[in-house]
């Protein structure tokens, strides 16, 4: 059987019949929808991506391609529950100075020539098991306080703490958005995703360092420091041991096979359980935008589905030979540039239960979106977040970037498709 018939089979929404102008409402919802996540805001108008998930979702519902009775079934609440679990975790971390606490440790403790790679492996690790967009937030003011203490040029750091948070966090479910996602979909133990991607994120941090030493040599050389304060307030080890406690619990149980859902929400209930902190701080640290984006895209999608776009999509991987690692890397990573990972994601999603080798394919979509996310300056959050958040002091633009993003964006997904193909 072919591969449109194997998912048409298997998505019976697709049978659902619709009326010619419910069709049309679907398709014409799902283009503009993209198109904004395309381009980040709809042209003239105050629309961002989240904007534009809520108005594609309550489109698909009003023109009832979507029926409301069963719109919850096209929501993963397990990928929300992980996702929203995380970010309180993460962000209780962040308001005790666990993140900081360590980086200040490492960080003003080395040797100019041992600074980038430290800050490639520290970015990358924490990314690695933390959202990466997270570290980003925590690891520019340190960079730009170490390179400030040593002497040197801040570029080259901050370029390595945004391309190593992307390559870090294809190593686990809990890296980034849209491996949550794919955690939810594909069945993938978290352990079965260290094990493969794990690697992966290990060589490319490698490969990280060595491209960006040979295009920055010129600026790794130091010049004359200054005296800098410490960049974050004392943090005593004792307001630390509860955090790292809940840490250790949630990794180990994300690792013994606890579902991550789960353990995450125990993790984040855990956390919220204190006598000191104001509740409504953690809660600013969670990005609310980023769930309703989430909420929006299940119903944009289930609705495309219902319509039957996605049948179309099944034809055309089928004619295009989507099965093919290699060739299903290249399309994740650019349709992941054009409209986002998260999007393209939640598109391709549909196509990689009928392969021949799904556990594959699963494992090259996490990897090729997540990698793809180094290409441009805007080829991911934590791209943007490290821009930001260090405009004050040093401005990026896209050629800074872009000659160490396109590299080693094509180098690691090189060597990410070659893994994965060698392992399967």
């Amino acid at each position: 059987m072919s591969l449109p018939a194997l998912l048409l089979a298997a998505v019976p929404s697709l049978a659902s019949p619709l009326a010619e102008w419910q069709v049309a409402a679907g398709y014409a919802v799902f283009t503009v929808s993209y198109f904004v996540f395309a381009l980040g805001k709809l042209p003239g108008m105050k629309i961002d991506r989240p904007g534009m998930a809520i108005i594609g979702a309550v489109f698909m519902v009003a023109f009832r391609i979507v029926p409301a009775a069963d719109a919850l079934r096209f929501i993963d609440f397990g990928t929300l529950v992980l996702l929203f679990s995380m970010m309180l975790v993460v962000g209780c971390l962040h308001l005790t100075g666990f993140f900081g606490w360590i980086t200040e440790q490492i960080v003003t403790r080395l040797r100019p020539r041992h600074l980038l790679p430290t800050v490639i492996f520290i970015t990358g690790v924490f990314s690695a098991f933390f959202v990466n967009d997270i570290i980003c937030l925590v690891m520019v003011p340190f960079v730009l306080l170490a390179t400030r203490r040593m002497g040197l040029k801040p570029l080259p750091y901050l370029l390595a703490v945004a391309t190593s948070a992307n390559i870090g966090s294809v190593a686990s479910m809990t890296g980034n958005p849209q491996n949550m996602l794919i955690g939810s979909f594909s069945g993938l133990t978290y352990r079965e995703f260290i094990r493969h991607l794990g690697p992966v994120a290990l060589l490319g941090m490698v490969l990280d360092w060595l491209i960006i030493h040979f295009m920055c040599g010129n600026d790794l050389e130091p010049e004359e420091g200054e005296d800098v304060a410490a960049a974050t307030p004392h943090v005593s080890t004792r307001e630390l041991r509860k955090p790292a406690i809940v840490i250790v619990l949630v990794l180990g149980g994300f690792i013994a096979g606890v579902p991550p859902p789960m353990m995450a929400a125990i993790g984040a209930a855990l956390m919220l359980i204190t006598r000191t902190r104001n509740p409504r701080l953690v809660y600013d640290e969670v990005d609310w935008g980023l769930l309703v984006f989430f909420v929006g895209l299940f119903l944009i999608v289930g609705g495309a589905e219902n319509s039957g776009l996605t049948g179309y999509l099944f034809e055309i991987a089928d004619r295009f030979n989507l099965q093919n690692a290699g060739i299903f890397t290249a399309v994740t990573a650019v349709l992941s540039n054009l409209v986002s990972n998260v999007p393209a994601v939640m598109l391709l999603k549909a196509l990689v239960p009928a392969f021949h080798d799904p556990h594959t394919g699963w494992l090259v979509l996490a990897m090729a979106s997540t990698l793809a996310g180094n290409l441009t300056i805007t080829g991911s959050v934590a791209n943007l977040i490290v821009v930001e958040r260090a405009h004050d002091e040093v401005h990026i633009g896209f050629w800074d970037y872009s000659r160490v993003g396109i590299p080693v964006t094509l180098v690691t997904l090189a060597v990410g498709w070659a893994w994965l193909a060698w392992v399967r």
